[in-house]
């Protein structure tokens, strides 16, 4: 059994003046699914450009009351159509001046039959792209630094490994949707990059956007774009960032900021593989990986009714959480200087390195900003101190977040104390308040869970020495 044509169900102007070869190129098209419309003059065309929502335009230059190039010249070909113009042999001119109006490519008359989908195909996904890269220009200058897996994500790169090994041994499905949970700050649009850049789907687009800036107004006309006349605005048609992403990544960020009629479209577009544009009654083929983050634990919305249980349960299929920086032990260190080197880069720096100082305030802080507020340390420490990662700044904050340290007025007692064991008294009185959980107590100490499993270590170490 063949496979689909992947332009079944695009709708397509045929303007064609010879009325044998426009017939032969209609039923060539519609037997490979496509939706044809087939004129025969620069009239005809013209209203049906002004009535139908059309996906390609296959336009002739000469034509008994005109040229197809008026069509583009005068702007009646919206630009969500990709158009072909077919010249007569040797009209280079012609040609040249057709890709100079916005046709994406050319045929010069008589052309193999077998040419003619392949150049639609082509033109069809150089459109979309175009439209993606309106996105990527601005993502890319934006972009933040490569996702760093230290010996605290283990966990997570294997599972990320296991996704990408799932996703190579599909063939010609689109891969479910992956679902990134953590706090803000802690990295998730820098791990949807990685999961893309090294994916089988890198070479194909990659849209970002952040749900949370779309009005709600304009939120579906985004994603799933819209019909010329949908709405007051929309004088032509527009493909949306689904559509833009097809064959690559849509990465949503913040995705319970969409209302729940968003969510519901969304919801039948990842089931469904297919879109319809605001104001279309056209389903569109879409074959794009989904990956959506959130800073909040979607169960709980659900169970608040802010979120669709059934969206939950169909992104929650492979879900990939961070941590937050807080938990990360001395992994801290190995991204601060990964981190560093971007941005000595940007400022035309050496890499600056990590004196024990500057290691020890990066571990004793909490930051409760996560990889966001570590990076603008680092900045702040490179542009105001030297070479070396003092973090001085670090001192203030710390200090400042510590509960009251005894005065001056403190008398140690004459037979002296044990430092060990009233460390020992702190990290049990943390785990106490803490119930048991490792990270937390570090949290409330000021220092890494590493320390605390070390203390823990050393102190049943000492208890069985002494027995």
């Amino acid at each position: 059994m063949s496979a689909p044509s992947p332009l079944k169900g695009c709708s397509l102007l045929l303007l064609e003046d010879e009325p044998l070869l426009r017939r032969r190129l209609a039923r060539q098209l519609t037997d490979q699914g496509l939706e044809v419309t087939a004129v025969g003059t620069v009239a005809e065309a013209r209203n049906a450009l002004s009535s139908l929502a059309l996906d390609l335009a296959l336009l002739d230059v000469n034509l008994p009351d005109g040229t197809g190039l008026s069509l583009l010249a005068d702007g009646l070909v919206p630009a969500s159509c990709a158009t072909l113009v077919m010249t007569s042999e040797g009209a280079i001119e012609g040609a040249v001046e057709a890709m100079r109006l916005g046709a994406a490519d050319y045929l010069a008359k008589p052309f193999e039959p077998g040419d003619l989908l392949p150049r639609l195909l082509r033109a069809r996904i150089a459109l979309r792209r175009r439209r993606g890269e309106q996105f990527r220009r601005e993502q890319d200058a934006a972009a933040g630094p490569d996702f760093v897996f230290g010996a605290s994500l283990a966990a997570l790169r294997a599972t990320a490994d296991r996704i990408l090994a799932a996703d190579r041994r599909l063939r010609d499905a689109a891969p479910p949707p992956i679902l990134i949970e953590g706090e803000t700050g802690t990295g998730k649009t820098s791990l949807a990059r990685w999961l893309h850049r090294n994916g089988p789907r890198a070479d194909g687009p990659w849209v970002e956007v952040n749900c949370s800036a779309l009005p709600e107004s304009l939120a579906e006309s985004e994603l799933f774009g819209h019909e010329r006349g949908a709405f007051t605005d929309a004088r032509e048609a527009r493909i949306g960032l689904l559509e833009a992403a097809a064959g690559g990544t849509l990465f949503l960020d913040e995705l319970p900021s969409l209302s729940p009629a968003t969510q519901a479209r969304l919801l039948k577009a990842i089931e469904d593989h297919s879109i319809r544009r605001v104001g279309g009654n056209r389903s569109i083929a879409v074959d794009v990986r989904i990956i959506a983050a959130t800073n909040s634990d979607l169960r709980v919305l659900c169970a608040e009714g802010r979120f669709r249980e059934d969206l939950l349960h169909r992104l929650d299929l492979f879900r990939l959480r961070i941590p937050p920086l807080r938990e990360r032990g001395d992994d801290i260190a190995e991204l601060a200087l990964a981190l560093a080197a971007g941005i000595a880069r940007n400022y035309r720096l050496p890499a600056p390195t990590l004196p024990p100082e500057g290691r020890a305030r990066l571990l004793a802080h909490t930051w409760p900003g996560n990889v966001r507020e570590l990076a603008h340390e680092i900045e702040r420490s490179l542009v105001f101190e030297d070479d070396q990662l003092q973090f001085r700044a670090l001192s203030h904050a710390t200090a400042a977040g510590r509960p009251r340290q005894p005065g001056e007025d403190f008398r140690f007692p004459e037979e002296g104390f044990s430092l060990d064991d009233t460390i020992d008294r702190f990290v049990q009185s943390a785990l106490r308040q803490a119930e048991g959980n490792v990270s937390a107590a570090a949290r409330l100490l000021g220092v890494t869970r590493d320390f605390v499993r070390y203390r823990l270590r050393d102190k049943q170490d000492r208890a069985d020495a002494s027995r």
